[in-house]
C-alpha cells in the first residue's frame, strides 16, 4: 500500500520518534510511506476549545495533502488527531464549508486511521517483527477508546512483541487528565487525575507505559519524572518499531 503519514503537532515539535517509528515500521512490513510536506495541524485544539470556523484553512489544507487517488490509506501516530479527521472535520465542513470542502474532508475521512487500526484492520497484521524485552504496562487513551473504539487492538500487537513482559493497567480505561486545554483550564481536577493514573501504573511495577497518543504520554511521563518513579514512557510506535537487529536503546533518555 501507498500509505500518507501525518506528524501531528506534538509529533513535529515534541516527539518526532514516534512518527520516525510509524514510518520505519510500516516501511519494514513492506509499504510506501509518503509524508506530504506542506501538512500542517488538523485543527484539533480549535475544535475542541469552541472555535469551529477558524480551522477551515487546516482542515481543506488536510483534505487536499491527503485526498490523492495515489495515496490508499492515511496513518497517524494518534488517537486524537484520527479522531478528529473522522470526526470534527465533517463537522466544521458541513458548518462552514463549500461542496468541494464536503467533498475532500469524506475522502480522506474514508481512509484515515490510527497506527494499530491501520495495522490490525487494513493490513490484517498483528505480529510486526518487533523485539522488546522489557516489562510495559499500556494505557488506552480516552480518544482511541471512546470515539474511534480500537478496543484491544494495540494490545494483540503488544502480546504479539518478542521478549515484553505486558501488564494490565488497573483502572486502565480511566482518563489521565490531560484532555488538551482541560489540563490548563482545570489543573487541580487534571493533577488529581494524573495522580490516580500513576499510582495504578507504578502498581504494575513497569519499566515502560505505553500509549498511542504522544499527548497522553506527555502529561503522563511529566508526572512520573517529577516523582521520580523510574516508570519511563514510550509511544506504541516506537515499541512496535524496535527489533532484535534494531532495537530501541535510548532508555535512559526517555526518564
Amino acid at each position: 500500500m501507498r500509505i500518507g503519514l501525518f506528524a501531528t503537532c506534538l509529533g513535529d515539535t515534541l516527539f518526532p520518534e514516534a512518527v520516525k517509528s510509524t514510518a520505519v515500521l510500516l516501511a519494514r512490513l513492506g509499504h510506501e510511506v509518503v509524508f506530504p510536506p506542506d501538512q500542517t495541524c488538523c485543527g484539533q485544539m480549535h475544535v475542541n476549545t469552541g472555535y469551529q470556523r477558524e480551522p477551515v484553512p487546516l482542515v481543506r489544507n488536510f483534505a487536499e495533502q491527503f485526498g490523492d487517488a495515489s495515496i490508499d490509506a492515511v496513518v497517524m501516530p494518534s488517537g486524537s488527531c484520527a479522531g478528529s479527521v473522522r470526526h470534527q472535520h465533517e463537522i466544521v465542513a458541513q458548518r462552514y464549508g463549500d461542496a468541494a470542502l464536503r467533498a475532500g474532508v469524506a475522502t480522506v475521512k474514508a481512509k484515515t486511521y490510527e497506527l494499530s487500526e491501520l495495522l490490525v484492520d487494513v493490513l490484517g497484521v498483528t505480529e510486526v517483527g518487533a523485539y522488546f524485552p522489557h516489562r510495559v504496562t499500556y494505557h488506552p487513551t480516552c480518544h482511541s477508546l471512546r470515539m474511534l473504539r480500537v478496543g484491544d487492538k494495540p494490545l494483540k500487537l503488544l502480546r504479539a512483541v518478542e521478549g515484553i513482559d505486558l501488564v494490565e493497567l488497573p483502572e486502565a480505561d480511566s482518563c489521565c487528565g490531560f484532555g488538551g486545554t482541560f489540563a490548563v483550564k482545570n489543573a487541580e481536577t487534571s493533577t488529581a487525575m494524573l495522580q490516580d493514573k500513576m499510582r495504578n501504573i507504578a502498581d504494575t511495577k513497569a519499566d515502560v507505559c505505553s500509549a498511542g497518543d504522544s499527548s497522553c504520554l506527555m502529561h503522563i511521563g511529566g508526572g512520573l519524572s517529577r516523582i521520580k518513579s523510574g516508570t519511563r514512557t514510550l509511544h506504541l510506535a516506537q515499541i512496535l518499531g524496535s527489533t532484535r537487529t534494531a532495537p530501541y536503546a535510548p532508555m535512559e533518555a526517555a526518564r
